[in-house]
């Protein structure tokens, strides 16, 4: 599809921040923001299918959210402005069927922690989106509710596992939404349909109400959007303990202003290698031009090694560790169903051996490593400019690649994103360049434990100088 750019966006492609301001000055009401995304979701969602359930009460909160408006009512930071939430997440009297038959008709009685608190704030909860059998691929796929397109080329992928959210907010069906990232799921599909994410450090977003929630130690939810300052918005709005996920209990968790941003020049390491995997040149040039707009903007930037990523590769560790927990999550999920009812990756994830126990304690020390060596990193360095993806947004069903000459599997679309879900460091995706083929490119800013602050303030200024900033899918 043919890329738009205009400075005067219709509502469906203004950002949260701005739709929330709107409303607030009362230049528009919620019930016009919320027909302008339905009406759009009526449009397109039929070639896309990011969209699986559409919230029948939308339109009704919607009335009430105008009516506090009017009557002078106390505002949260999304009063009045749509959000959609992958299928994974809890949403209270909205099906929740987790991309599986197995959960067909399935109901929750109560909203996920991220879920109520983009409430509070204000938000109202327009939809679900679509998602792979179990939160579990690359690829946003499923025996239930189908395959989502990507809105740049519908014969691609717009990722997983949070493929559908992905989709919907690059169409402009969504202004803003939730993933969860076990190893790529918010920041691989923001990449591939260019829009931004974030995945926090672990803990700062509670997990509860989300399924699956092992390995706990590497699951997070996130906020996916289109503009830096409404990752901003939503993680002030969505971070803090809730007194029910043991990750998210400290009291150093508190807020989304944990932190601060050092008052002096900052200094960033980019790399894409060693360490990663194999990268495409375009997405190579990317980073490096990335990198020199930090250093126009005055910061300090440097090409930089992490040597724990050349001894320990995190996909390998990665996958040591996870699997056999998530194996009995499946099997547990599945008992009892019929093959019928599975669609690829169940099979998949239940056919594979389990890790011995050697390995296990091996890769458990492997990425005890890797959380020495990031941080060793940043005690010289404020941040970490990488690639989020080695190539941009694939083609539906592929099962190899060949990148720079050497030919791997799907997963290694992972290496540079499974380092921050071993580690639990944060990471900010965001669209920086444009392939050949017209498809967005993205990179990473990675930032040490507890230092969103740090990389979103890097994220903004990236956002102000980027050649890529407003545009869209010409849909």
């Amino acid at each position: 599809m043919d890329l738009q750019k205009s400075d005067r966006n219709p509502i469906y492609y203004q950002d949260a921040g701005t739709l929330a301001k709107m409303i607030r000055d009362r230049d528009i009401s919620p019930v016009e923001v919320m027909k302008a995304h339905l009406d759009r979701i009526e449009a397109f969602n039929p070639a896309i299918n990011a969209i699986v359930t559409i919230a029948d009460n939308a339109m009704e909160v919607a009335k009430k959210a105008e009516n506090a408006v009017l009557r002078g009512n106390e505002l949260g930071p999304l009063h009045g402005v749509p959000f959609t939430v992958k299928d994974s997440i809890d949403t209270a009297n909205i099906l929740t069927q987790r991309g599986s038959p197995i959960f067909k008709g399935r109901i929750p009685d109560s909203d996920a922690t991220s879920v109520a608190r983009m409430k509070q704030a204000g938000g109202i909860l327009l939809a679900k989106t679509n998602i792979p059998e179990f939160s579990y691929w690359i690829e946003s796929d499923n025996l239930l509710s189908g395959r989502s397109n990507n809105p740049w080329d519908l014969s691609r992928t717009p990722g997983g596992s949070s493929g559908g959210e992905s989709a919907a907010i690059a169409a402009g069906m969504s202004p803003i939404g939730l993933g969860t990232d076990l190893a790529i799921s918010v920041r691989g599909p923001a990449a591939q349909t260019g829009i931004v994410s974030l995945k926090a450090t672990h803990g700062r977003v509670p997990m509860t109400g989300i399924w699956p929630r092992v390995p706990r130690r590497f699951w997070h939810v996130g906020p996916m959007a289109r503009s830096i300052r409404d990752l901003q918005i939503a993680f002030g709005v969505l971070s803090g303990p809730d007194g029910l996920d043991g990750f998210s209990s400290s009291n150093y968790l508190l807020n989304g202003g944990v932190g601060s941003i050092p008052d002096r020049k900052l200094r960033i390491g980019w790399m894409v290698g060693p360490g990663f995997g194999p990268v495409d040149s375009e997405v190579i040039k990317t980073v490096e031009a990335a990198a020199d707009a930090l250093k126009s903007l005055g910061l300090l930037v440097e090409p930089v090694g992490i040597p724990a990523l050349e001894r320990d590769f995190a996909l390998d560790v990665f996958n040591r560790l996870h699997v056999m927990e998530m194996k009995k999550a499946f099997r547990e999920a599945t008992a009892g169903r019929s093959q019928e009812e599975l669609y690829k990756m169940s099979k998949t994830m239940l056919s594979l051996p389990d890790t011995s126990m050697e390995d296990f304690i091996d890769a458990e020390q492997a990425a005890e490593r890797l959380k020495d060596g990031f941080a060793g990193y940043f005690s010289k360095y404020d941040a970490l400019l990488t690639h989020v993806l080695p190539v941009p947004a694939h083609k539906h069903g592929v099962e190899s690649f060949i990148i720079n000459g050497q030919k791997v599997d799907p997963t290694y679309l992972q290496g540079a994103t499974v380092p921050l879900n071993i580690t639990g460091l944060p990471g900010i995706a965001m669209r920086f360049g444009t392939s050949k083929e017209g498809l967005p490119i993205a990179v990473q800013i990675v930032g040490s434990w507890l230092n969103e602050s740090t990389i979103l303030h890097i994220a903004s200024l990236l956002e102000s100088v980027s050649p890529v900033r407003g545009l869209h899918p010409g849909i």
